[in-house]
């Protein structure tokens, strides 16, 4: 779909005004994470926003996109609607579950009342529909921006098992629970996905940081979730980590 943006030579000519959402002298620029499928169009927003003083990064899918929501601080989302996989309004709604407050800006080629109603009640601070013009998303960004940072969430919490990722420490009810730096990481991952399988090949890819699919890990992934398992769930009587035979894991109540 063609998206009339201004080319970055001219935007980064139009500075924004620092009191209109653009960084003060000595602040850090504000990060803005693209959720974005249509290469082209990610790509032209990247280039606008980083010629108006923005930190950009860029996820060319849903499930890139809520990892990337999940894991790092972004002071906006700009969120496309139709994405492979896991939609924009389903990353809307599980980034809403986890707590976070960030301002989302959504994308999307549909313009009837039913698709913005639904969008506003997933969690959408605002709703731009394609096509657009770069002026307009600039304007809606700096809006977004002025009503406040989002702050991150520092607490993740199912049931009983809560970690605080700045403390590092982990507690389920009333008893400390003593991880590895490598058991943190994927106690942490887990209850960013709670409720979904989590393949030995995310793990792979986002614990180890192998970007090979064929590297040899399963034996390793496999002996680090069993001591996982034992430290948060031995003795007590809701389980909550379990393997899905031949998939991978969730963390989830026992039924």
């Amino acid at each position: 779909m063609a998206i009339p943006l201004e080319p970055a030579r001219k935007t980064a000519e139009k500075r924004i005004n620092p009191s209109l959402g653009a960084p003060k002298q000595g602040q850090a620029a504000p990060r803005v994470l693209i959720v974005e499928d249509e290469r082209k169009v990610a790509r032209a927003i990247k280039e606008g926003l980083e010629g108006n003083s923005y930190s950009v990064s860029v996820a060319l899918t849903g499930e890139d996109g809520f990892f990337l929501a999940n894991s790092e601080h972004f002071d906006l989302v700009v969120l496309d609607v139709m994405l492979p996989g896991r939609s924009g309004i389903e990353v809307l709604s599980a980034i809403r579950k986890q707590g976070r407050k960030t301002p989302v800006l959504l994308l999307t080629a549909r313009d009837s009342i039913e698709d913005r109603v639904l969008g506003l009640d997933a969690g959408a601070d605002d709703y731009l529909v394609k096509p657009f013009a770069f002026p307009e998303l600039l304007a809606r960004v700096r809006a977004l921006l002025r009503r406040g940072k989002a702050e991150p969430v520092t607490a993740l919490r199912l049931q009983d098992l809560e970690i605080d990722s700045v403390g590092r420490s982990v507690r389920r009810g009333k008893w400390m629970i003593d991880l590895t730096a490598r058991e943190f990481e994927l106690l942490q991952y887990l209850l960013r996905h709670q409720g979904q399988v989590v393949s030995r090949e995310m793990l792979a890819r986002d614990i180890w940081k192998e970007q090979s699919r064929y590297t040899p890990l399963d034996n390793v992934i496999d002996v680090h979730m069993v001591r996982l398992r034992r430290k948060i769930d031995e003795g007590f009587s809701t389980k909550l980590l379990h393997t899905v035979r031949g998939v991978g894991f969730v963390l989830k109540p026992e039924a």
